[in-house]
This record gives C-alpha cells, structure tokens and sequence, in this order.
C-alpha cells in the first residue's frame, strides 16, 4: 500500500464523496414521497444520513446504520413507523440493486462459475426481487408477516402493523421507487468503479470487467450483519474472488482493506457533523 498511485487514491476519494451524496438524495426522495417527513428540513435530513452513517461504520454492517438513522428522524417529530419504513424502503431499494448488479456482473463471469451456480445466484435474485415487489405492493403480504407473530406478542404486532403500513404506501408512488432504485444501481457502479481505481492504485492488473462481476457478490457477503462494516468477511471475499483472477492474497487484501477504508472516509463529514453540531436531534441543521 505504500507503493500505491496517489492519482488513483484521489480519484477513488472523489467517488466515495460522490457516492455519500447520491445515497442521501435517494433518501430524501423517499422521504418526500409519503407522509409526515415532508416538513422535514433538507438540511436536517443530511445531517440524520451523514451523523448516522459514522455512527453506523462501528456497528455492525449497515444495521447499526440504519437504526440510528431511524432513532434520528424519529426526534425531528416524524412517526417512528414513518422513519424505520422510510430506512427500510431504502436499505430494501439498495439490497435489490446489490442483487441485480451482481446478477449482471454473473453473467459476465460465467466460464469461470459454472451454469449451477449462476442458476443459484439467479433464484437467489429472483427471491428478493418478488419479496420487494410484494411487500411494497400486496397487502396480503404484510398479512402473512404480521401472522408470523404470535398474539402473545400484541405490542410488537402493534408496531409492525403500522410499519407494514408505512411501507407500503410507497407502493403508491411507483415513480419515485423507479427513480430510487436507478440511484441505488447508480450508487452500485460508483463503489465498483471505486475498487477499480483503488486496483489501478496498487497495480492489480485485472480488468475492470472482473470488478462489476465481483464485487456486487462482495458487497453482499458485506452487508451480513456479522462484523463492523464488514471487517472480516469483506477481507475473505475480495482474497477468494478475485484470486480466481490470479491476484496475489496479499494485493487481494490491499484492496480490501483500501476499499473498508474510504468507506471510514465517506464517513468523516458525519462525524464532523456528530463532534460539532448541534445536540437537539439535527432540528438547528437547517
């Protein structure tokens, strides 16, 4: 790592940032799409994204994340239903956009994986994709869910009942999850270019075709929610895929450790915001 370009290093930076950004807009398109967050201040809103995503690089994978990012929105006065559909809509959007880029990138890789496999990863997405269709467009979904709770537990069907109906009024505004879900594969592409340039930093010589193919695959085994930001897991992904490739174990983790890294810097603004501003749940952040 020593050795790396500091040209591509930038250029990987200037990605990340721009990466933060789009993931917030998605957000706030979300939103603004339904009910009460719309009085929200944007200004408000980034600084829940930014706080909660520094905040979120020490727990683990995007779970820490997302529930500090729901804790926050919920003391700007917006309904905690509201606020963890909101997240959830979004981490759902994100998660289907993982599964269809590595579906794609798949595809491209298929000498190398075998017809079985692809079969595999191709159900897999076949799976998500239905799931997120149903439990944002048929009612009779989330009645399925809440039966899988025992009455015994009323309070928490109580709440899972108004947090279905959050989400599915999203089902409403097809427009806006289409323009969602084409930011989320958006976001995709950037952290995949992202590796590229960190490889391109460290001399991996490995085409940037190999990257689409890869890492969506390692994005996923990321966001299982075993370690901080996927310390570990993410390190054994990048070593085994792309030593298929030829790439040396030791260059492999280079890379990885690069790309767990930049994602610590997407998450310096946040904590910046989380050091310095102010301590009323982001209402001053206007």
């Amino acid at each position: 790592m020593r050795n790396a370009t500091p040209g591509w290093l930038a250029a990987a930076v200037g990605l990340v940032l721009v990466d933060r950004v789009l993931m917030a807009y998605r957000w706030l398109l979300l939103l603004r799409a339904v009910g009460h967050a719309s009085h929200v201040p944007v200004g408000a809103v980034m600084r829940v994204f930014f706080t909660s995503n520094f905040v979120g690089a020490f727990l683990p994978a995007s779970v820490g994340a997302d529930a500090v990012r729901a804790y926050g929105l919920s003391r700007l006065d917006v309904p905690a239903a509201e606020s963890l559909a909101s997240v959830l809509v979004d981490r759902l959007l994100g998660v289907v956009s993982v599964v269809i880029m590595a579906v794609g990138g798949l595809v491209l890789a298929h000498r190398v994986i075998g017809g079985l496999a692809l079969a595999g990863i191709a159900a897999m997405a076949t799976a998500v994709l239905v799931a997120a269709l149903l439990l944002l467009f048929d009612a009779r979904a989330a009645a399925v869910v809440l039966r899988l709770i025992p009455a015994r537990f009323h309070k928490v069907r109580g709440v899972a009942t108004r947090v279905l109906g959050a989400i599915q009024q999203y089902g409403g505004h097809r427009g806006t999850l289409g323009v969602v879900l084409a930011a989320s594969i958006g976001v995709q592409v950037l952290r995949t270019l992202t590796a590229w340039f960190l490889g391109l930093a460290l001399g991996i010589p490995t085409a940037v075709v190999w990257y689409f193919a890869w890492l969506p695959v390692i994005i996923l085994v990321m966001l299982l929610p075993i370690t901080p930001a996927g310390l570990g897991t993410g390190q054994a992904a990048f070593q085994l895929l792309f030593g298929v490739n030829g790439v040396p174990a030791a260059d492999a983790l280079a890379l990885s450790v690069l790309f767990v890294g930049l994602s610590f810097v997407g998450s310096l603004p946040g904590g910046l915001l989380y050091a310095f501003g102010p301590r009323n749940g982001g209402r001053g952040a206007a």
